[in-house]
This record gives structure tokens, C-alpha cells and sequence, in this order.
């Protein structure tokens, strides 16, 4: 739009903006608005992206209807818990071999990964698992014990 001089404007028609202004003003906008960004991702970094892991000592409440025997696995937690006549033991249920979560059978034991086989107790009944599944120290009774996962105990060790 091009005014000829000493045309006489309208209050309501605005002045045309020269090209040179309005990519001056587009630049400074792009910059104020790449800044706010940054500065938004600059305030997300202090903040820890690290997710709690849960205890490895615990305690759990056998039910009084487990049968002698007969395996109990805590929901979330990669252990086995026995109770017969001589006491309450657990074993870890990662696998030996290379660290699957082995599944609960009648027998005993079979990892779903390779095929190895546990017995109740945790000795290897069949390969390739190198060694048997590790005790775990229990402690606690009346029916609520306590797990600690990180501590092992020699086979055969009841409370």
C-alpha cells in the first residue's frame, strides 16, 4: 500500500510498517521465545530422574492355609518362601545360570529361559544352572518374618 504525501490519513488506518522493521521485530520474537524454551528445559535438570527400587528386607505374612511344601511367592518379590515342620525357609528364584525368574512347580523349580531345574530345596536337578538357588536369611515368626534378600545363609538353615 503506498500513501501518496499529504494524503491525509485516517485515525483508524494504520501506518504501513516498513520490511526492515517488521524482520527486525520477527527476529527479536523468534529469540525471547527460544529463550523462554530453554529456560523451561534449564529448570527440568535439577530434578532427579531416579526411581525408588523397593527394600531388600522385608517382612511377609505367611498365610496360615499354605500347606507344608507348597511354595509362597510374596507378589513383586523374587522369592520363595517355605514352610514345613522343622520351620520357614526362602530361596532367591533368579536362576544361577543367568538370572531368569524361575517358576514355581510341583518338583520344585524350572527356569523358563534355558531349561534348568531346581528342587524344593534349590539344588540343581538339571542343567545348565552351575549352582544350586541361594538361601536367604529369614529371621522373625508368628507367622509375619522378615526377608533380607541381600544376606545368604548355608542350605538347610530354618528358623
Amino acid at each position: 500500500m503506498t500513501t501518496q504525501p499529504g494524503e491525509k490519513r485516517s485515525r483508524f488506518d494504520p501506518e504501513p510498517m516498513p520490511r526492515r522493521d517488521f524482520l527486525g521485530l520477527a527476529a527479536l520474537g523468534t529469540m525471547i521465545a527460544a529463550f523462554v524454551v530453554s529456560l523451561f528445559g534449564m529448570l527440568k535438570l535439577p530434578k532427579a530422574a531416579v526411581s525408588a527400587s523397593p527394600s531388600k528386607k522385608y517382612k511377609v505374612l505367611l498365610p496360615d492355609a499354605l500347606p507344608e511344601g507348597e511354595a509362597f511367592i510374596p507378589p513383586g518379590r523374587n522369592v520363595a518362601i517355605y514352610r514345613d515342620g522343622e520351620g520357614v525357609y526362602a530361596l532367591s528364584t533368579v536362576c544361577t545360570h543367568l538370572g531368569c525368574i524361575v517358576k514355581a512347580n510341583a518338583k520344585g523349580f524350572e527356569c523358563p529361559c534355558h531349561g534348568s531345574g531346581f528342587a524344593k530345596d534349590g539344588a540343581v536337578t538339571k542343567g545348565p544352572a552351575p549352582t544350586a538357588l541361594p538361601w536367604l536369611k529369614v529371621t522373625g515368626g508368628a507367622g509375619v518374618y522378615t526377608i533380607d534378600e541381600d544376606s545368604h545363609v548355608k542350605a538347610g538353615t530354618k528358623v
